[in-house]
């Protein structure tokens, strides 16, 4: 039987629990209604597919499945989950000072997620702040794959183009396009960036014509970007701009590869500084 911590603490990764087979501190999260409709049930089940299926350091781990009292009639679902103290938004609008290395660290960790993700030919269609969780070693983990799909380039489909949180949404799904390709992860990629180092939202528009008008009047879209740079909190972050630029250009078969994204001169300390103290093979979570 599982225990609820003395304090039943909620958070958004779930509520905390003790799992008495190995006495860690697991999340319990509940996915409610998941009948409701056909969408729903596809949904839920593409989540809990694909979150058995993925081990990795910087994709949340799907602990178990509870059983439910009455496998005949149930409407709702719960699971456990590693357990993860906060998110990227909640440290973003928080008074939590955030170092240039902190922004490092962060960046590198979501790429490498992604990287793993699409190895294995997954769009997850929906990298925002929110759906990154983060502990208190600053260790990052993807989350919510509830609008991730299985893509590949050679079998190119329709797809939905209604996916990604608003602010996050890459220009080719604000134009409506059908076909598109993992660069969509990486535009929503660049927008966190930006948001890491301004502590704002970067396009926060109204609507999806209008969040497409603030994309193409954007600094980055015109000869100069003294504005752009402006966005930037602590002049030690400018040198992020070439990268930043790369994950935000308009044209997707143009936007910098997750590849070399990872590889880029400005993550080379949030690349050493993860692989030295936080990585699975030297650090236990």
């Amino acid at each position: 039987m599982f225990k609820f911590n003395s304090d039943f603490i909620f958070r958004l990764s779930g509520v905390l629990l003790y799992d008495p087979r190995d006495h860690r501190r697991v999340a319990l999260k509940k996915m409610p209604n998941v009948f409701q409709n056909l969408a729903s049930c596809k949904r839920v089940f593409r989540e809990l597919y694909m979150l058995s299926s993925f081990q990795h350091d910087n994709v949340l781990s799907l602990l178990d499945i509870l059983q439910p009292t009455n496998p005949h009639f149930f409407s709702e679902i719960y699971i456990l989950t590693e357990l993860m103290q906060s998110d990227l938004h909640r440290i973003i609008v928080s008074a939590q000072p955030l170092s240039s290395d902190h922004v490092k660290v962060f960046v590198y960790q979501i790429l490498r997620g992604l990287k793993y993700l699409h190895s294995a030919n997954v769009l997850h269609r929906d990298i925002k702040p929110g759906n990154l969780l983060v502990n208190s070693n600053c260790m990052l983990k993807i989350c919510d794959f509830g609008l991730a799909r299985i893509w590949e380039r050679k079998n190119s489909m329709n797809m939905t183009h209604e996916v990604v949180t608003q602010y996050y949404r890459a220009p080719e799904l604000l134009m409506g396009c059908r076909r598109y390709t993992t660069a969509v992860d990486v535009w929503s990629v660049g927008c966190i960036f930006a948001e890491l180092m301004s502590r704002r939202i970067l396009f926060q528009a109204q609507g999806p014509i209008e969040q497409l008008n603030m994309v193409l009047k954007s600094p980055h879209r015109s000869p100069s970007i003294h504005r752009f740079y402006s966005l930037i909190t602590h002049p030690q972050n400018q040198e992020s701009i070439p990268l930043l630029l790369e994950m935000l250009k308009f044209d997707p078969e143009k936007r910098i590869t997750i590849d070399n994204a990872l590889k880029h001169t400005f993550l080379e300390d949030g690349r050493m500084r993860f692989h030295s103290c936080m990585c699975s093979c030297c650090h236990s979570i």
